[in-house]
């Protein structure tokens, strides 16, 4: 990968966590929605 598409692809994944936390708008917010993405996982494993 060169140079310059690493740093693309850095600033996407940064931009990205960014939306994302921005969505939720607080840390809190943010735990409880990966809580929530959990639980909808175990209930699909069970």
């Amino acid at each position: 990968m060169s140079n310059t598409m690493k740093k693309l692809f850095a600033v996407l994944m940064i931009s990205g966590m960014g939306l994302g936390l921005a969505a939720c708008e607080t840390a809190e917010g943010f735990g409880e929605d990966v809580e929530d993405a959990g639980e909808a996982i175990q209930e699909e494993a069970n």
